[in-house]
């Protein structure tokens, strides 16, 4: 955790939180997408992380990875055609996955909110913005109108917006007003863990630093835990604590920013890291990755990205690669680093990514 930063919470924690048990934890969290006429979509597969009180972890990979999918399964926000075939997200210890829709409202904004892609998609184009960031307060934590207009006003004052801005409409403010009213909205009922999906998007270099200055502050100020999704490994070098490399709806590589930024494991991480511009490097060509992702209908057998490996054995193609940690905090899944490479953590071999657990049941 960063120094300097400690978790605070306004609200009591849920009734039903273990005590003692970490903020979250997702184990062998598994996505899949029916498609119609054809085989579901393998979309995440076997995906486990944790995240600490006052934590940042950035997911980074390519488009179709699985990042968001990942992130909306915290809270089950899955269109229609998606569901959570196996594993288990622990959120102080309560297990979300076997909850009804009614028993996820508990924690949907209350306790995990989410700062969507794309403000003016996200935002109700023909309702005030005061409006809708007071209606969380109303709904989930039983304020009265007025007093929850109230909040609104000082949560966009909170973000750098003026309260007066309240009765203004999401097309009459600008791109990066839009994401700080967004940010406002995610923040009205005190969560948790707010999670970041691309939230810097489609904004200049300039707004993006303010945005990204306004979360670290706010992470700062207000003890948030934060999961933040971006194709921008520049981003998640200056606001996360950890970072986690998923490669077609596997973890490849997580770890500490620093460690796998200056040290990555797996090829998929140096590749990505190749093919960011280095301002204090020598000019050069940057680095690519050559093929497509695979088909998540039929994904390869072994591992994934070996298709598009240029480090690939013969046993890459057949044989799933185990997860390895290391005593650096570093854990990779790549037969490049089998069990027992040196650094390694004994005794703590791993199974194969993406090896499948039964889903832990009942509805707690």
């Amino acid at each position: 955790m960063t120094t300097g930063i400690s978790g605070r919470r306004q609200w009591p924690l849920p009734k039903q939180a273990v005590p003692g048990a970490p903020l979250l934890a997702v184990e062998d969290l598994s996505v899949r997408f029916r498609m119609p006429g054809g085989p579901s979509v393998k979309a995440v597969d076997g995906v486990s992380f944790g995240l600490d009180d006052g934590e940042a972890l950035g997911i980074a990979g390519e488009s179709g990875c699985g990042k968001t999918t990942t992130a909306l399964s915290l809270v089950q926000l899955l269109p229609g055609n998606g569901r959570i075939s196996a594993g288990s997200v622990k959120l102080f210890g309560i297990d979300l996955v076997p909850k009804t829709e009614r028993q996820l409202a508990r924690y949907r904004w209350r306790e995990i909110s989410i700062v969507f892609q794309g403000a003016m998609n996200a935002l109700n184009p023909v309702r005030r913005i005061g409006e809708q960031i007071a209606e969380p307060i109303e709904v989930r934590l039983g304020q009265a109108r007025e007093a929850s207009r109230k909040r609104a006003g000082e949560l966009l004052e909170l973000v750098g917006i003026p309260r007066q801005r309240a009765t203004a409409y999401p097309h009459e403010l600008s791109g990066g007003m839009r994401q700080r009213a967004m940010i406002a909205m995610a923040l009205a009922c005190d969560p948790a863990i707010v999670i970041g999906d691309e939230p810097t998007t489609a904004l200049d270099v300039m707004v993006q630093a303010q945005i990204l200055k306004l979360l670290e502050q706010l992470r700062r100020d207000l003890g948030l835990s934060l999961i933040l999704i971006t194709h921008d490994l520049s981003v998640i070098a200056e606001t996360c604590d950890r970072t986690m490399v998923m490669y077609a709806g596997r973890v490849a590589e997580e770890g500490p920013v620093r460690r796998v930024f200056t040290a990555p494991r797996h090829p998929y991480t140096a590749k990505l890291l190749s093919s960011f511009p280095n301002i204090r490097a020598d000019r050069r060509t940057l680095g690519i990755i050559p093929g497509q992702p695979p088909d998540l209908r039929t994904p390869p057998p072994g591992c994934r990205f070996a298709p598009r490996c240029s480090e690939a054995m013969p046993q890459c193609t057949t044989e799933v690669p185990p997860e390895v940690r290391f005593a650096d905090g570093v854990r990779v899944a790549c037969h490049l680093f089998p069990p027992g490479t040196p650094g390694s953590l004994p005794g703590t071999p791993g199974r194969a990514a993406g090896a499948p657990r039964a889903l832990a049941g009942g509805v707690s």
